[in-house]
């Protein structure tokens, strides 16, 4: 006789049915903290933490089948997020930093009446010592004091160095009073002084106009290159000075390039160039740069390239001088590119 088809067993509910969100992410959090995992909790708002904490202190014993439904269904939705979009309009101007204009992020800032960074003193821990000391030139001693108080204390140490030394004894003093300032106070400076770096009309370039010139003087000709700076020392000294000090053409590799990191600095360079412009170095005075980047290379390059020179003999200035700034443009390229850096004439 067949069995009958009764009617199926009820399948058990959930031992989690009835338990709180909130109750499943103390469980989560406490588990993961259990395990050593590495939670930062911090991201979360005040009243966030202060419920997550409550959550955690309530929680007694949590059987093993309790805390198995309560990871799988966890982790049951951490395979499922596709894309997460979380931390409003203060995390979608983050994400966008450097895409909109900070004309734009401040007004959307100041529309939603969100804070206008969320991490001001991080920020300003990226300036470079030039932006710093542009920045505390601008600002009263006590300022200056909680700046330097925030800094990595070797940044601050290098600050401290380049101003007076009236000035830096007393933001030295006025660093010893700041015990009684409010981690309120010191967010409350970090904002303003991002503000005032933010409402700072946007550059139109990013480098320098002494830079600037430096880049194009560098790629002229030696005739062209002694036409401007004269004319520039006759009409603005300083700034002459600052141009020459970032102009770098063939002569000046020996002082600007370490011996070591020539065969670096060539890397990129054509060997026919670099065959032609040594000839060129050899027969216009520059015997002394044509064998210290000689003496950077490998025996076995050096010794190719002497040879080369020997047969090629003598070359048009035109196609020597050709061949000279392709060399300085690849030594600049691997400058530019972090590969090698400039000896700093201000080591002497």
């Amino acid at each position: 006789m067949p069995q009958d088809i009764g009617i199926l067993d009820p399948v058990p509910a959930p031992l989690t049915q009835d338990m709180s969100a909130r109750t499943k992410a103390a469980i989560v959090v406490r588990f993961l903290m259990q395990e050593g995992a590495e939670i930062d909790l911090a991201a979360l708002s005040t009243s966030l933490q202060a419920d997550l904490t409550r959550e955690i202190a309530d929680l007694r014993l949590i059987d093993r089948a309790t805390l198995a439904e309560v990871i799988e269904e966890f982790a049951h939705k951490l395979d499922s997020i596709g894309l997460t979009a979380q931390g409003g309009l203060g995390s979608a101007l983050r994400l966008l930093e450097g895409k909109i204009t900070n004309d734009t992020a401040r007004r959307l800032r100041q529309d939603a009446g969100v804070r206008l960074f969320e991490d001001p003193w991080g920020r300003i821990e990226q300036l470079d010592e030039k932006e710093l000391l542009k920045l505390l030139d601008e600002e009263t001693t006590e300022i200056a004091a909680v700046v330097l108080s925030k800094l990595d204390v070797t940044k601050a140490a290098a600050l401290l160095g380049e101003m007076p030394g009236s000035r830096a004894r007393k933001i030295s003093f006025a660093i010893s009073q700041t015990a009684g300032v409010t981690p309120q106070a010191v967010d409350r400076i970090g904002q303003s002084l991002m503000a005032q770096l933010d409402n700072k009309p946007e550059r139109a370039f990013a480098t320098l106009p002494e830079d600037r010139i430096a880049a194009i003087l560098t790629g002229a000709s030696d005739d062209l290159r002694d036409e401007v700076m004269n004319g520039l020392r006759e009409t603005d000294p300083e700034l002459a000075e600052r141009v020459l000090a970032g102009v770098f053409t063939f002569v000046y590799i020996p002082t600007r390039i370490a011996a070591v990191e020539i065969a670096t600095a060539l890397k990129t360079v054509a060997q026919t160039d670099m065959v032609i412009a040594l000839c060129y170095a050899n027969g216009n005075g520059m015997e002394e740069v044509s064998e210290f980047i000689l003496g950077g290379l490998s025996r076995r390059m050096a010794e190719t390239i002497r040879e080369e020179i020997e047969e090629r003999g003598a070359v048009k200035t035109k196609e020597g001088e050709a061949a000279v700034t392709a060399l300085v443009s690849g030594i600049q390229g691997q400058i530019s590119a972090g590969e090698i850096s400039f000896i700093d004439l201000d080591d002497d």
